[in-house]
């Protein structure tokens, strides 16, 4: 194929896809090396861009996606008759940004942080597609890992987890990442407002990405 070509076919397989799609499975159907798909990947972009093209190319950590600009969500959701979603709860949101910056951890770990059981916030983010399995942790009961998904990043308007801003903290105060038995219970507080903040931002770029509520806090 040409590059044109090349390049037409891969715009077509990222329409085609619908969902976040790996550029390694890209590559190994076109018979090209990583490097050079994204080459193209990012030409497709700037092509998007260079037209003011109502779609556009999103990076979603190592996956590629085409999707609506969020300037034309209004006019989307009056076409097809989207309803507005409600936000995330407080709980959810805590839950949800304790992962974020600790992935992968186990629900006992985000209990800890919290002080309070997450069973039913972890499960409903999981069927709503923010948080996801990402294996066991080599322990007595091999506990379930959780970590973020593709679609936590395109609601939050991230591009990676290294776009996630930095926790703010105190002298003397434990940091997420400490694996200590006693963990600071205010971190919790602290990073689910800071978190709220980051949805409240993102909300105001495009309201139609914000994450559906989780039911009931806990």
């Amino acid at each position: 194929m040409t590059n044109d070509e090349t390049r037409a076919a891969i715009e077509a397989i990222l329409f085609a896809s619908g969902e976040p799609l790996e550029i390694t499975r890209i590559a190994e159907a076109l018979e090209l090396d990583v490097d050079t798909v994204r080459g193209y990947i990012f030409e497709i972009g700037a092509l998007l861009d260079s037209r003011s093209s109502g779609i556009c190319l999103l990076r979603l950590g190592d996956k590629y996606q085409l999707c609506s600009r969020t300037e034309y969500a209004p006019l989307i959701r009056a076409v097809l008759d989207i309803k507005k979603n409600i936000p995330l709860s407080n709980a959810a949101l805590e839950v949800l940004a304790v992962v974020a910056y600790n992935q992968p951890v186990t629900k006992a770990y985000v209990e800890q942080v919290r002080g309070v059981d997450c069973s039913g916030v972890v499960n409903t983010l999981c069927q709503k597609g923010l948080l996801e399995e990402r294996g066991r942790l080599d322990l007595p009961g091999r506990p379930l890992l959780y970590g973020t998904t593709p679609n936590f990043l395109r609601c939050f308007c991230l591009t990676t987890l290294a776009d996630l801003p930095e926790l703010p903290e105190k002298p003397g105060e434990m940091s997420l990442a400490d694996t200590d038995d006693e963990i600071d219970s205010t971190q919790g507080e602290q990073i689910r407002n800071f978190f709220q903040a980051e949805l409240e931002k993102a909300e105001s770029e495009d309201e139609n990405e914000t994450p559906p509520d989780d039911g009931a806090e806990e």
